[in-house]
C-alpha cells in the first residue's frame, strides 16, 4: 500500500509561483514513476506532468510546458511541483500519482491508467 499526500496548494494571483509537493510512503519509492495530474471544474482529469524514478527523464502537457518544473527528491520521498507565470486556466485540483511498475527506469507514463496509487489532491486557484 503506498500513500501519496499532497501539499502547497492556495490562491495565487495570476503571474504568480506555488510550488506543490507529495510526499510518499513505501520504501521503494525511488522505482516509482511519478506524476501530477490536474482536474480544472467541469473538465476532465489530464495529464500535467511525470517524472521517470531515475529522475532523468520528464514530460509536460502542451498547456504547461516552460512554466511548471517536476522534480523529486527520493531520499525524502517526496515528489514537486514547480509552478511559475500561473494562469486563471491552471486552475484546478493537482493531484499526483505513482506509477509503481514502469516499463523502464527512464520511462514515466502521461496515462492516468498507469499509475497504481493516487493522493487526495491538493487546490490551485489562480486569479486574475
Amino acid at each position: 500500500q503506498v500513500q501519496l499526500v499532497e501539499s502547497g496548494g492556495g490562491l495565487v494571483q495570476a503571474g504568480g509561483s506555488l510550488r506543490l509537493s507529495c510526499a510518499a510512503s513505501g520504501r521503494t519509492f525511488s522505482t516509482y514513476a511519478m506524476g501530477w495530474f490536474r482536474q480544472a471544474p467541469g473538465k476532465e482529469r489530464e495529464f500535467a506532468a511525470a517524472i521517470s524514478w531515475m529522475g532523468a527523464n520528464t514530460y509536460y502537457a502542451d498547456s504547461v510546458k516552460g512554466r511548471f518544473t517536476i522534480s523529486r527528491d527520493n531520499a525524502k520521498y517526496t515528489v514537486y511541483l514547480h509552478m511559475n507565470s500561473l494562469k486563471p486556466e491552471d486552475t484546478a485540483v493537482y493531484y499526483c500519482a505513482a506509477d509503481l511498475n514502469p516499463p523502464s527506469p527512464w520511462i514515466a507514463s502521461i496515462e492516468q491508467g498507469e499509475y497504481d496509487y493516487w493522493g487526495q489532491g491538493t487546490q490551485v486557484i489562480v486569479s486574475s
